[in-house]
């Protein structure tokens, strides 16, 4: 077994409150329970030793591993080719469709011989909230389950074979010939948990066909057919395994710690829903015809914003847990030694605290959007967004951190002050199409005011192109997002010499790195890969700009570096490989978003000829 498989060597399961990431060598080295930002119970893509895995797969021998998902679900299959056999585990998680939040959740592995005769190895070998908290073992009476028991939590494993003991963690084995199945169970619960019920061959069968029939139903709802359609069909799977369901609140990865930079400190804890993620991804669930989980975002941005009314200093913050609460104080976990020595690793993230006026811009590009298919607040609900607006309308000529969280001090970020444009921006049309109560003239003012202090001093003169903050020359591919929240043309000279210039400056091959940090220094240490956002988005500015042949062939381009069942982490590095936490709902939604814009430019084009 790998130590460390790398990040890309995995498929996704999830019952839309937690997630668990399986590598295509049959390991689980990936759970937090039970919600997604919980204490992890395996986190051996942290500490092989220390985080804790759970293993099925062959034991011994040399076999070829291939993973795929089940088409159109999120059942992960992998299958291990040898010379006396193929074998194959199955892995899955029943969503959970009570809406509401459950310390009940249950990860089913099951194996098969598919040809010949294949010898199962079992190794559960939990460590209780990252590996900082001691479990005894149970094992039962017929050997046939063990239940692993720590401080507010228990495990219950149940196997069609016997386990042994192996200190606190179990183990076992099981030889199948052609044709024939066995399964474990995982079943992690409170510390009074009821035992669930001893699993069956038919009863894992039938949970297995109900599962396969929600996401395939669920994922028919869309009404994309275009050329993309795999590729979109399981960004639109992986958004919604990424998304806390009893609140409608995505997650931005599923994982923490995982490195921007082998080796590096660029390791960050993104278990939490951004408000401006989250945004973003309500245009991307719209374009797909997923209206519902637009709506439930839109709501919880709704208490977000309400929640602050009479709380005082900003009207949002930046990230919240996925119940909306604020997060804790960033800390490090010091015993793990990170993925492949990538330390330290951060527990919680300190960007919270941060100030970044860009997600007053994207809160309102959400409302806006969600407005348009009928998604409306009541009276109340838009007398706090004026408010929000009219406080804002004192607030946006402020240094921030900015959209990347960088570390370096606050800054005049022009993106910031774009974003706040497309906030004014919205909040008058939304007042106008809507006839709502507003103090349009002071929305105006501010509306004008930032628009002609971004052109004054967000150009720069030198790199004929809108720069990263006011203060320096540095290119930024926030900065790509212009034309779509319609702060310039997309044929504007200005912007086409900005993209000329990020052509240029940001651009390896197609992919698109957000700025260079040696140039504009960010308070970290190392350097980090091309962003995968920012590419889908530069296809997406590339599409505006008339530029047709150049962004099909690099989007086209871009798919080939998604994982081998169709997953992106956040970044690519120097030799294609995928960096940062994994799976990223930013890269996920910007694909569908420009897979979209794309699209229905080639329509155009082909409707004219």
């Amino acid at each position: 077994m790998d130590r460390y498989p790398p990040i890309a060597d995995h498929g996704l399961v999830g019952d839309l409150q937690t997630a668990a990431l399986i590598s295509s060598q049959g390991v689980v080295d990936w759970f937090a329970a039970p919600r997604f930002d919980s204490p992890s119970i395996f986190a051996a893509l942290l500490d092989h030793e220390r985080g804790g895995f759970f293993r099925l797969s062959p034991d011994g021998g040399t076999h070829t591993c291939k993973q795929l998902y089940y088409p159109d679900t999120a059942v992960v299959v992998t299958r291990f080719m040898a010379p006396d056999g193929v074998g194959e585990v199955l892995d899955w998680m029943t969503p959970v469709r009570s809406g509401r939040p459950t310390d009940r959740h249950t990860l089913v592995r099951t194996v098969r011989s598919v040809r010949g005769t294949v010898r199962f190895g079992l190794e559960c070998r939990p460590r209780f909230d990252y590996g900082r908290t001691a479990h005894e073992l149970a094992l039962g009476p017929t050997g046939h389950g063990a239940v692993f028991r720590a401080p507010g939590v228990t495990a219950h494993l149940q196997t069609a074979f016997p386990l042994i003991r192996d200190g606190q963690d179990a183990v076992g084995g099981v030889t199948l010939n052609a044709g024939e199945t066995a399964g474990a169970v995982l079943t992690l619960c409170g510390p009074d948990g009821p035992e669930p019920p001893r699993p069956t061959v038919e009863g894992i069968t039938e949970q297995l066909w109900d599962v396969v029939d929600f996401w395939q139903g669920w994922v028919r709802g869309s009404r994309y057919h275009g050329r993309w359609l795999d590729m979109v069909n399981r960004s639109a799977i992986t958004l919604k395994l990424l998304t806390y369901e009893p609140s409608g609140a995505p997650v931005a990865a599923a994982t923490m710690g995982l490195p921007e930079q082998l080796g590096g400190e660029r390791n960050w804890d993104y278990r939490y829903t951004w408000v401006r993620d989250g945004s973003l991804s309500v245009r991307a669930l719209l374009d797909l015809g997923f209206v519902d989980e637009a709506t439930a975002f839109t709501h919880w941005l709704g208490d977000r914003l309400r929640d602050r009314q009479d709380g005082g200093g900003e009207a949002l913050r930046i990230m919240y847990r996925v119940d909306g609460r604020p997060l804790d104080a960033e800390e490090v976990l010091g015993h793990l030694e990170g993925y492949r020595g990538s330390h330290p690793v951060r527990l919680g993230n300190a960007a919270a605290d941060q100030l970044q006026l860009d997600i007053y811009g994207e809160a309102l590009y959400a409302l806006s959007e969600g407005r348009e298919v009928g998604i409306q607040a009541g009276h109340q609900g838009w007398k706090i967004l004026s408010r929000t607006l009219d406080w804002l309308a004192d607030s946006w000529d402020r240094p921030d951190e900015g959209i990347w969280e960088t570390r370096g001090g606050r800054k005049d970020f022009t993106y910031s002050r774009v974003m706040c444009w497309a906030a004014f921006d919205r909040g008058l049309k939304l007042a106008g199409q809507f006839s709502r109560p507003a103090d349009t003239a002071r929305w105006t003012r501010a509306r004008d005011a930032v628009l002609e202090q971004v052109v004054e001093r967000g150009w720069s003169e030198s790199r004929q192109a809108y720069v990263q903050h006011y203060e320096n020359d540095v290119l930024d591919a926030s900065l790509l997002l212009m034309p779509r929240v319609g702060f310039l043309a997309p044929r504007d000279p200005g912007w086409l010499s900005t993209l000329d210039a990020m052509d240029r400056t940001l651009v390896s091959d197609s992919l698109v790195y957000r700025y260079d940090p040696a140039a504009s220094p960010d308070g970290l240490r190392g350097s980090e890969g091309t962003f995968s956002l920012c590419t889908f988005l530069y296809v997406d500015a590339l599409v505006r700009a008339g530029r047709l042949r150049q962004a099909r062939y690099t989007f086209e381009k871009m798919l080939t570096y998604a994982n081998h069942v169709g997953l992106f982490a956040e970044e690519i590095g120097p030799s294609g490989e995928q960096l940062g936490n994994f799976p990223q709902a930013f890269t996920h939604l910007s694909l569908i978003m420009a897979a979209r814009t794309l699209d229905e430019a080639l329509d155009r084009e082909h409707d004219r000829r």
